[in-house]
């Protein structure tokens, strides 16, 4: 009996041991940005066979990933993956919102209390403090200190969230000088890799290039016309259409908004990421580390060009050589039983509408302008002027200080619009504060209340019919381009593939909800769930 004991005490050290090597030693989270669902399948015969079908032939695909709340926006998104729960929860109710007390409008991540760091750009500016919940990677610093937390992008916001507020690097691209750069909430100083990468000045070699199609343009049969009357133009060129020479684009210039709108943006920040890897020797112990890595370019193109373009498709097979890139890189270097990587976005998008209204299909547009003079005349009528001060985001923001101090009835006023909204073509809900507030009602209510926060969202929140997007006023481009934001499928279904250590090769149909990555992360990397997380495991990944 005494020798058991002796032999199980034995045993201790190599039992812990043998935990903490249970779980993977590098965590990659890769979000894409305005990825639709169907993109996996509608380009997959161009694929090769180790990007985005190795993920899928060699993972798990949750076919039925879900949004569950509105807005679906590059912000909310990306701290909904990473915290497991929903605006209402994590504070991050859009990219930017209305602030009462100071009149203006303010991004997700604006910090006036930082500084930029690896240049004096205005980009550098901001930081997570606007986040009011922990996220995976806070939870896996705070229980292990000796990890490591990397987060890369080209969209601040889309790097900033992921990392969270203890980050150990947290970089997004620099408009102003074609680099990477952070802020002071993070580093005092960009360590020696980021300074040798900025130095290569790998934008401007980009930025004398041309951008064709990967393939014969004849071979893009999944998308519509090259020359489409639904597409921006860039630059100054005349026509929507293949190729892309930058050196006129640019007309000698460095013009980074051009560079970000295209796949190199892409490869550029893969090759960042990969430099990440290298530098900050993420996965070479045994305490678990993150690499977060946002493509932000889908989007910035997306918006430009709508699903349907060419464009959109060679930036996808493009981006598909970068994930087999990575792929190779961490199978080489980490080792496929020493990683997860998980590859879901942050929304899809809605298609051009015009383009669905030149088809028959719904589809159409909101001008907001002449909406809220519309409304503006209706409430100096009965009120005054200055009862509406912004609206933004499908939130109306009433002057809530202006109704108290003239003892207007706020419900009475907030009911008047709700009636005159639902009178506008193209508006399908329009709700109260009283019904954001309150328990029940339909299913699109629920999806609004879980992106609702009563001190950052307006007092009456309106949702549009499927196929409709919100414009300014009309002019020449309104025709052109789209959004996301709703809460239709088109907006809210996107991928989420999961690949590496443990992970199953299944097919999972049921429907999983984006808040359940975190909670999945959670049991994988073995630590509590971060304090707001409302998501559940996805079981049958975690089951032997």
């Amino acid at each position: 009996m005494k020798k058991n004991v002796c032999l199980f005490l034995a045993l201790i050290p190599f039992l812990a041991q043998s935990q903490i090597a249970a779980k993977p030693k590098l965590v990659v989270g890769i979000v894409v940005d305005q990825m639709c669902y169907d993109y996996l399948y509608r380009y997959q015969d161009k694929f090769s066979e180790n990007g985005f079908k190795k993920l899928m032939k060699g993972g798990t695909n949750c076919q039925n990933t879900q949004y569950i709340y509105v807005p679906t926006y590059t912000g909310p998104g990306h701290a909904s993956i990473y915290t497991g729960t929903t605006p209402s929860n994590h504070g991050i109710v859009a990219n930017e919102w209305f602030v009462r007390s100071s009149k203006k409008e303010t991004n997700c991540v604006d910090d006036s209390l930082v500084k930029p760091v690896g240049s004096a750009s205005g980009d550098g500016k901001k930081s997570p403090r606007n986040l009011l919940a922990n996220t995976i990677t806070d939870q896996l610093r705070l229980t292990y200190t000796g990890s490591k937390v990397i987060s890369v992008s080209i969209k601040d916001r889309s790097a900033i969230l992921p990392g969270g507020h203890l980050s150990s690097g947290s970089y997004w691209f620099d408009y102003s000088t074609g680099g990477f750069l952070t802020s002071s909430f993070f580093k005092q100083e960009l360590p020696a890799w980021v300074q040798e990468f900025n130095q290569e000045k790998r934008a401007d070699q980009y930025m004398v290039q041309s951008w064709n199609t990967l393939y014969p343009i004849t071979s893009y049969t999944e998308s519509g016309a090259d020359n489409s009357k639904y597409e921006h133009l860039l630059g100054n060129k005349k026509t929507p259409e293949f190729p892309y020479d930058f050196k006129v684009l640019n007309k000698g210039a460095r013009n980074y908004e051009l560079f970000t709108i295209t796949p190199f943006a892409n490869t550029y920040l893969a090759d960042f990421a990969l430099k990440a890897l290298k530098n900050e020797q993420l996965g070479t112990d045994d305490i678990p580390d993150v690499l977060a890595i946002s493509f932000s370019t889908p989007d910035i193109a997306g918006h430009s060009f709508g699903p349907y373009s060419i464009e959109i498709e060679d930036i996808y097979l493009r981006l598909d050589l970068e994930i087999e890139k990575i792929l190779d890189q961490l199978e080489s270097t980490i080792g496929k039983d020493n990683f997860v990587l998980f590859l879901t976005a942050d929304h899809a998008v809605v298609p051009v509408p015009q383009y669905l209204a030149d088809k028959q299909l719904p589809g159409g547009y909101v001008f907001m302008k002449p909406l809220q003079e519309k409304l503006n005349q209706a409430l100096a009528e009965k009120y005054g002027t200055g009862i509406i001060e912004e609206i933004t985001n499908d939130n109306i923001y009433l002057n809530r200080s202006l109704i108290a101090e003239k003892q207007f009835d706020k419900e009475e006023i907030e009911e008047l619009i709700s009636r005159m909204l639902l009178e506008e073509k193209g508006i399908k809900k329009a709700y109260v504060t009283e019904q954001l507030l309150e328990d029940g009602g339909d299913e699109w209510l629920a999806l609004v209340q879980k992106g609702y926060r009563y001190d950052l969202s307006g007092d009456v929140i309106f949702i549009l019919e499927p196929g409709y997007l919100p414009k300014t006023e009309l002019n020449d481009n309104t025709h052109k381009g789209t959004s996301h934001g709703s809460a239709f499928n088109y907006d809210t279904q996107v991928p989420l593939l999961w690949y590496g250590k443990d992970i199953p090769v299944k097919n999972i149909y049921r429907k999983v909800q984006i808040t359940d990555i975190t909670a999945t992360l959670a049991l994988i990397l073995q630590v509590q769930r971060p304090n707001a997380c409302t998501g559940q495991p996805i079981i049958e990944i975690l089951e032997k």
